[in-house]
């Protein structure tokens, strides 16, 4: 099995080198940022891309994009994402495009070195291997922009103002409504996302963090 490691944290990377030699497979290159890593899977071809989600330049989701662009040019390797983080958006456009042969799992969730090397072999073989959180905040992301989908254009205006931290009275004058108006389209906005009343939590809050999560 050849593979190519795309991991900018020094240590981690030339450990993941030596426990993945050690262990029979051959690292073909090992980078540190995302335009190296389609270079690398360019120049060598390998069975295998693991891949960090947040590297240089902005340390966000470089990534976990190339990981998507290598999908589309070179659809016969295998992406492992191999990260602390989940970034839902990217990674169920990375799935979207063809689950075979890719996985996502979680660094501080792989306990052992035997599930690892599974896991890369059942990739190889076009298999899809997801670590349950990730498959659970997937689904949780996909079920907030459902319902952020049945909001009227106007309910999403009102919506996007109360996420700047508009007073209803300031959205009514921005969007010439009446205040009334500007009420009734909040309540509506809180029915559609299921935010029901409640004593503990603020459904505002809660509702524009639905809008800046999706």
């Amino acid at each position: 099995m050849r593979i190519v490691i795309a991991e900018d944290a020094v240590l981690l990377r030339d450990g993941l080198c030596m426990l993945l030699t050690s262990r029979g497979r051959e690292v073909v290159a090992a980078v540190g940022d995302g335009d190296a890593l389609r270079a690398a899977v360019a120049e060598h071809g390998p069975d295998i891309a693991v891949v960090d989600v947040r590297m240089p330049p902005s340390h966000t989701d470089e990534g976990l994009r190339a990981a998507i662009q290598i999908r589309r040019d070179h659809p016969r390797v295998g992406v492992l994402v191999f990260s602390q983080y989940i970034e839902t958006r990217y990674a169920a456009q990375l799935l979207a495009n063809g689950a075979n042969g890719v996985g996502y799992l979680l660094k501080e969730r792989v306990a052992d070195i035997k599930d690892f090397l599974a896991a890369l072999d059942r990739i190889a073989a076009g298999e899809t291997v997801l670590d349950p959180e990730v498959v659970t905040q997937i689904m949780g992301a996909s079920r907030r922009a459902e319902s952020l989908g049945t909001l009227t254009p106007r309910e999403r205006d009102v919506l996007a103002m109360m996420a700047e931290g508009r007073s209803n009275n300031a959205i009514a004058k921005a969007l010439f409504l009446s205040s009334g108006s500007v009420e009734k389209h909040v309540t509506q906005i809180f029915t559609k996302l299921g935010l029901s009343p409640s004593e503990s939590d603020h459904r505002r809050v809660l509702a524009v963090l639905r809008y800046l999560q999706a």
